[in-house]
C-alpha cells in the first residue's frame, strides 16, 4: 500500500514529504490508520544519524495512536474502528526469558523497533509514524483508552511508559518523596505519573523559569539545581530519585539527596560517561539503576492507569510541515512539553 510519509532522505537532511509502501494485513496483522504520532528527542539523533547504523531514507515516529482501519482473518484483540497505540518497538524474538516474561523491549536477539530497523527476518526496513498507516501485529498494538484523548495519548506510548515502567517496578508508593531531575518530555510526565501514584513530588531542574510549570503539572517542590544551597538543603530528602536528563552532569551530587537505600532511576541517556564514586553509593546503601520503556503488558497497564487517574501528556499539535521546524526548537528546549504531528496534515 503506498502511504504518504515524512522521511529524511540521508543522515542530517531536512524532513520531507515521502512515500513508502506498507504491507497489505496478513492474518494476525492490524492495519492502523495514524492519526496522531508524537515527536521523540530519540527521533532527532537518529534522522540526523548521531547514534550510528542509520537507514535512510528514515521515516522516524514511535508514538502512533490513531483507529484499526483493518484486521487479518485471524485476529482476535481487535477490530475496525477501535482507537490503538504502537509505540517503540512492533516485534521481537517471542522465545527468548525476556519475551515470556512480558518485558519484550529486553529480548535477548532484539526488539525489532517501530522504525530504523528490519522486518523480523527480512531485509525490509522499518518505518514510524510520521505517516498516514502502519500495519503491525496484533501482539504488539496497544488499546488506547476513551478516558484520553487521543493525540495526547500518543506521547505515553514512549514517554509515558518510559517513566511508569521503573516507577513501579522499583515499588514507588504512596507518601514516598521522589524528585523529578528535568522537566522535559519524560520529565512532565514523571511529576503527573508519580502524583498519581500518591508520592510527593520535587522537580529539580537548571531553570528556574519553569517552577510555575512543575507546580501547576502537580509537583509539590520545586528547587533549582544552579543554586548550590539546594544540595545542602535536600541532602538525604528522598526515596527516589527519577534523573530524566540526556546532558552529562554529576550523578554523585544527586545520590547525595536519597536517604538511606534510596534508589535513582536514569532514564536519560548522556552520551559521554558520567564518573561515579563508589562512595556516593556505599554510604548509604544507595542504588543506581537504569531503565528501558516498557514490554506490550505493561505499556496497556500504563494507559489503563493514566485513563483512570486522568493522566495524558501535555503537547503542542503541529502540522506535518513543521516538523523541521519542531526539530529546531526541541533542540532549544522550547516546548511544552511534547510535539504531536497531526497526521491528517499529510
Amino acid at each position: 500500500m503506498s502511504t504518504a510519509a515524512y522521511a529524511a532522505a540521508s543522515a542530517g537532511a531536512a524532513l520531507a514529504p515521502w512515500s513508502i509502501e506498507r504491507r497489505a494485513p496478513g492474518a494476525h496483522d492490524v492495519q492502523i490508520e495514524i492519526a496522531y504520532c508524537g515527536v521523540c528527542h530519540s527521533d532527532i539523533h537518529q534522522a540526523r544519524g548521531e547514534w550510528g547504523g542509520g537507514i535512510f531514507p528514515m521515516v522516524p515516529g514511535h508514538e502512533i495512536v490513531g483507529h484499526v482501519g483493518a484486521v487479518g482473518n485471524a485476529v482476535t484483540r481487535f477490530k475496525v474502528g477501535d482507537a490503538v497505540g504502537v509505540g517503540c518497538f512492533v516485534d521481537s524474538c517471542r522465545e527468548c526469558a525476556s519475551c515470556r516474561d512480558g518485558v519484550e523491549q529486553y529480548c535477548s536477539n532484539g526488539m525489532t523497533v517501530t522504525y530504523n530497523g528490519y522486518e523480523r527476518g527480512t531485509q525490509t526496513p522499518t518505518h514510524g509514524g510520521y505517516s498516514t498507516r502502519v500495519v503491525v501485529d496484533e501482539n504488539y498494538v496497544l488499546r488506547v483508552p476513551a478516558g484520553i484523548p487521543l493525540d495526547r495519548a500518543a506521547p505515553l506510548l514512549c514517554a509515558g511508559i518510559t517513566v511508569y515502567s521503573p516507577l513501579r517496578h522499583y515499588g514507588l508508593k504512596a507518601g514516598d518523596q521522589i524528585a523529578v531531575v528535568g522537566l522535559g518530555g519524560l520529565g512532565h510526565m514523571g511529576v503527573k505519573i508519580a502524583r498519581a501514584m500518591g508520592a510527593k513530588v520535587t522537580v529539580l531542574s537548571t531553570s528556574p523559569s519553569k517552577r510555575d510549570d512543575a507546580l501547576a503539572l502537580g509537583a509539590d517542590d520545586f528547587a533549582a539545581t544552579r543554586e548550590a544551597a539546594t544540595f545542602r538543603k535536600l541532602a538525604g530528602k528522598f526515596d527516589f530519585i527519577l534523573d530524566t536528563v540526556s546532558a552529562a552532569h554529576d550523578y554523585n551530587a544527586y545520590l547525595n539527596l536519597l536517604k538511606r537505600d534510596g534508589t535513582m532511576i536514569l532514564v536519560g541517556m548522556p552520551d559521554q560517561p558520567v564518573p561515579l564514586a563508589a562512595g556516593a553509593l556505599i554510604m548509604g546503601r544507595k542504588r543506581l539503576v537504569g531503565s528501558l520503556i516498557g514490554g506490550i503488558r505493561e505499556t496497556q497497564e500504563m494507559l489503563d492507569f493514566c485513563a483512570t487517574h486522568n493522566v495524558a501528556s501535555d503537547i503542542e499539535l503541529i502540522p506535518a510541515a513543521r516538523i523541521n521546524e519542531a526539530y529546531e526548537r526541541m533542540i532549544k528546549g522550547d516546548v511544552r512539553y511534547r510535539f504531536v504531528i497531526d497526521c491528517a496534515s499529510f
